[in-house]
């Protein structure tokens, strides 16, 4: 079965990262989840099954990720996944797809979703700061999304962010 467990798949496995725009509630998460199990569980690359798995965390974030020891995904085979997931976008009543959203947690600890510049504006009021813990998403290794998904500001791409919406002294 090329399915299999999250936790059995390398550290250098290649990984994809989804992200909800709003939070799946159960059964929208069940919905989804079903869904990409289906996909995985008949996914190839140039006939070859994949061995891959999936993780979901938050209610918000979604990682697939394939072995690349055993065979590699290709253009094609990744172009389905991202076709399945567009797919249950309507259904979900969220975006899975698309970039320039930034997350993060509130004083709260709530993930907030808000685009670059509403983030920089968060920046610039003093409400995201370099400890706030930020969500990495462009992260591309199954080790990674272990130990570098979430982490303070200050120590992933969203520093860059930080120093231009920081305060002239």
């Amino acid at each position: 079965m090329p399915q299999v467990s999250f936790s059995l798949l390398p550290d250098d496995g290649r990984l994809w990262i989804f992200a909800a725009a709003a939070p799946l509630d159960d059964s929208r998460a069940a919905l989804l989840l079903s869904a990409v199990d289906d996909f995985l569980a008949r996914w190839q690359a140039h006939g070859a099954p994949l061995i891959s798995g999936r993780d979901w965390r938050d209610a918000r974030f979604l990682a697939v990720a394939v072995d690349p020891h055993v065979e590699g995904a290709s253009g094609c085979s990744i172009d389905g996944l991202f076709r399945t997931l567009g797919a249950l976008e309507g259904q979900l009543g969220t975006t899975l797809l698309g970039g320039g959203r930034v997350y993060h947690r509130d004083a709260s600890g709530d993930i907030v979703c808000t685009d670059r510049r509403g983030f920089s504006e968060l920046v610039a009021s003093g409400r995201v700061v370099a400890d706030t813990p930020v969500f990495d998403t462009t992260r591309s290794t199954v080790g990674d999304w272990r130990t570098r998904f979430e982490l303070p500001a200050r120590e992933s791409w969203h520093a860059s962010m930080l120093a231009a919406g920081a305060a002239p002294g």
